[in-house]
């Protein structure tokens, strides 16, 4: 079967074989313009600039191999730019033998020495090879003679013998791109689903068919399509704050293999619909049967639990049983080394184990129950046009109870009931239903998460502020302050204390908290001395700020702003100013809006008899903003951070 394959991947395509070599083309020469280019006009900030890239893939007609030729010509505009020169080539080795490999690597710096144009090859001796992992080789190689304004070039050939997955192509990377081209031949016997990702349009995306490009020895033929896609003038994609995998967002095309067509007419299909794949993991002994398997609720389970006739505090109940009683070893395994048997006598696995087992307790218990497949933020956004069973590495559990939902997680010993990690929040996973098929579902939090501070101050007799601070999170905010807080309460409050050297806490104490409660509370009595000159006193009221700079920096974001969940900052001040103190000046009142009412900025500060009265409010109602809103949250963010700096309350003496 290997040998017929193999054969019917023979190309004739002529225009591949047949055409000048690829270096020879003017767009790839470098010249002397290139080498005395300063900067990018459309980005000055850029190091370095990829001037030209082309790729082509296609069938090699010879050994069948899938080839991939792979060329770039980048400027280095200053020393932050000389690791471009470093290229590191992933190759990928299978358990069967085959592997991937890289021939003719070749490279060139070209630079500009009084006023001549000085060449520099890439000596073969420096191209090294070692062992990455068990799945991946590497080859790595430095450009050398880099200087600031070097020009270098470099080309290779990737050889695959792994048809199933197609070469795909990144028109983005972290240096703007004048140019961008890649180019296909595929067999009509091979049928892939084609996906362009990032939102940029392609400047070329031409398709054709190119007739009897497959021929076999036998007089069997077949069409190949011929595609060029181009993009220019591409931005630099930069990482920044709230955001998921840049894989999720980088302009590139991906190939998935659907159907292979034999020429004896057999029909494979490698892409399945998700009622194939809903059968298939009905028997698959990782999922399937794990999920199925019977658990003794009478042996785990203690009599409370099994006695608790309302189903909430039940579930609730058996969600505590196994988040306190089983580790997570922090593998996200959920299609190998699941084992029910495995993790109830070993009281610690992995993901899908802990949440297989939580799964089957709730259903032995009367409790409608259904496992959810998704891809954590970091591992990159599942795709919905086809059951591509590798995006997903995690899986929770969805629990329905009096007709309401719960998403539940028990790897984390802090969550609250109805709260899944972070890291879970990733717009969507697969519900998996054996007897009536698998749908798609929203992951989000079923509360907004917030974070409140109430300060009640006053001057004491040293003039000095002192009072007291109550403080309330909820959501994700109350999780990160129990996580800090409970395995070391003594630690948490020194690191409190110590945050804000100029002020002294005492009297610190929680309430009404535990380390998996909803909301985390805490009070505290602090002492301040504010800055006080020829006697005017300055204080900035904002002695516990939420933002010391603004997280959005970019001139501008072509992704979406992904929090994760909705959010909500509260501070609220009562300064009382006795009969000792005047005000000479308050901080300015502050309102700004995000567009259609998903989110805002509220801060004001009243003088009330003696006491001042302030309260800032900070809303994001989203979870998830498009790129468009950027140039808003940055605006919001800035307001934010002035705010809470440069709002003074300037007092002195009464006379």
């Amino acid at each position: 079967m290997l040998k017929q394959i193999l054969l019917l991947l023979s190309i004739a395509c002529s225009s591949i074989l047949n055409s000048q070599p690829l270096e020879k083309d003017p767009v790839f020469k470098v010249s002397l313009p290139d080498i005395k280019l300063k900067s990018y006009e459309k980005d000055s900030t850029a190091n370095a600039l990829v001037l030209y890239e082309y790729g082509k893939s296609y069938v090699d007609r010879q050994d069948y191999d899938l080839r991939t030729n792979i060329m770039r010509k980048i400027k280095i505009f200053n020393k932050e730019g000389f690791d471009k020169a470093n290229v590191t080539i992933y190759l990928y080795k299978g358990n069967n033998g085959n592997y991937e490999r890289v021939d003719d690597i070749f490279g060139t710096t070209y630079t500009l020495v009084d006023g001549t144009v000085k060449t520099t090859e890439l000596d073969p001796k420096d191209v090294y090879r070692e062992e990455y992992n068990e799945n991946y080789t590497i080859v790595k190689f430095t450009l050398p003679n880099i200087q600031e304004g070097s020009v270098i070039t470099y080309r290779y050939t990737l050889r695959s013998p792994y048809m199933r997955k197609y070469h795909g192509w990144e028109f983005q990377g972290d240096i703007p791109k004048q140019y961008s081209e890649y180019n296909t031949s595929i067999p009509g016997n091979w049928l892939y689903h084609i996906k362009l990702s990032g939102g940029k349009k392609l400047s070329t995306n031409d398709m054709n068919i190119e007739k009897r490009c497959l021929e076999m020895y036998n007089g069997a033929f077949a069409d190949c399509s011929i595609g060029k896609y181009v993009m220019k003038d591409i931005p630099a994609f930069i990482e920044e704050d709230y955001m998921t995998v840049k894989q999720d967002y980088l302009a590139r095309i991906d190939y998935e293999l659907e159907t292979f067509r034999g020429m004896d007419g057999t029909i494979t299909h490698y892409t399945k619909t998700w009622k194939d794949v809903d059968k298939e993991l009905r028997s698959e002994k990782d999922i399937g049967r794990q999920i199925k398997k019977s658990v003794d609720i009478e042996e785990l389970l203690n009599l409370d639990i099994l006695n608790e006739t309302d189903q909430l505090k039940k579930a609730k109940g058996i969600y505590n049983y196994v988040q306190n009683n089983y580790t997570w070893d922090e593998s996200f395994h959920i299609f190998k080394d699941v084992s029910i048997r495995n993790i109830i006598k070993d009281r610690s696995g992995n993901v899908g184990a802990i949440n297989i087992l939580l799964h089957n307790l709730l259903r032995e218990s009367g409790i409608d129950v259904k496992p959810v497949f998704l891809s954590t933020r970091g591992h990159g956004r599942a795709t919905k046009l086809y059951p591509v069973l590798t995006d997903f590495n995690y899986l929770i559990v969805q629990a329905t109870i009096d007709n309401d939902t719960y998403l539940l997680d028990a790897t984390d010993k802090f969550l609250s009931f109805g709260q899944i990690p972070f890291r879970c929040l990733n717009q969507f996973g697969r519900l998996v239903d054996f007897k009536n098929g698998s749908t798609w579902i929203d992951i989000k939090p079923r509360t907004q998460s917030s974070t409140l501070y109430s300060l009640k101050l006053h001057f004491d007799d040293e003039e000095n502020l002192t009072g007291t601070v109550n403080t309330r999170t909820t959501g994700y905010h109350a999780l990160g302050s129990r996580k800090a807080y409970f395995p070391n309460p003594d630690n948490y409050v020194s690191e409190l204390d110590e945050s804000n050297e100029d002020i002294v806490i005492s009297d610190f104490s929680i309430k009404n908290s535990t380390k998996t409660s909803p909301q985390f509370s805490e009070t505290y009595r602090i002492n301040y001395q504010a800055e006080d000159i020829s006697e005017t006193i300055y204080l900035n009221p904002f002695l516990f700020p939420f933002f010391k700079e603004n997280p959005f920096k970019l001139q501008e974001r072509t992704y979406p702003i992904d929090f994760g969940y909705k959010d909500k900052y509260v501070y609220m001040l009562n300064l009382d100013l006795g009969d000792v103190y005047e005000v000479i000046e308050m901080p300015k009142k502050t309102r700004l809006a995000l567009p259609n009412k998903t989110g805002d900025l509220n801060f004001s500060a009243r003088l009330i008899g003696n006491k001042i009265n302030l309260i800032f409010n900070l809303s994001f109602n989203e979870a998830i903003y498009p790129p468009d809103y950027y140039p808003y949250l940055k605006e919001l963010m800035s307001s934010v951070v002035n705010t809470q700096t440069n709002s003074l309350i300037v007092l002195k003496k009464k006379s």
